[in-house]
């Protein structure tokens, strides 16, 4: 990939902060892509109670302020590409749907669907409510990708980051990023 590509990485309050880690150290190891990354209040607690917070330290990680609705994520003349949300909590999914953008990961959420760009939302809830449910049709209906964080077993993994891997892979081809992660029909090597 040598064009440049600019990608938010937003982390919310649900259930899943490895993924985030794991695909912002997937996304570094591209060449051009110009990583961002904003994280909600709660995102920050789950992050130091289930896995670490201090991959937000990469010196090519942008970090923007949750609090702060005039940093460039929040305006679509900054031009971001893409926007991935993971984990992503059922609240911000309802305040995405309903247009409520109070805080900038939801702003750069809208900000993605008003400039038809790519925005996709790893959610992390089991049981879904069908509000829940009305409101990824919703998105989905708007252009949001929504992509459950639902492991596969295809690649038969050994570890849990190798399960975490296996979504953060369809995460980057939704991103339109080439990957050699695992190919369903193929034989993993043993």
């Amino acid at each position: 990939m040598t064009e440049k590509r600019k990608i938010i990485l937003a982390v919310t309050g649900a259930s899943g902060s490895l993924y985030a880690r794991l695909l912002a150290e997937r996304l570094l190891a591209f060449r051009g892509v110009e990583l961002s990354a904003i994280v909600t209040e709660n995102g920050a607690h789950v992050m130091r109670f289930e896995d670490n917070d201090k991959w937000l330290d990469h010196p090519k990680i942008r970090v923007f302020n949750n609090s702060n609705l005039f940093e460039p994520p929040a305006s679509g003349s900054a031009r971001f590409d893409s926007m991935v949300i993971v984990p992503c909590s059922m609240g911000t999914l309802g305040r995405i749907a309903s247009g409520v953008s109070s805080d900038l990961v939801c702003r750069a959420a809208d900000v993605m669907l008003k400039e038809r760009r790519r925005l996709i939302l790893v959610t992390r809830e089991a049981p879904v409510s069908t509000i829940h449910l009305r409101n990824m049709l919703t998105l989905s209906e708007c252009g949001a990708i929504v992509c459950p964080a639902c492991p596969s077993f295809y690649q038969k993994p050994v570890d849990i980051e190798c399960m975490c891997n296996a979504l953060n892979d369809r995460i980057l081809s939704l991103l339109g990023l080439e990957t050699d992660g695992y190919v369903w029909g193929e034989t993993p090597d043993e």
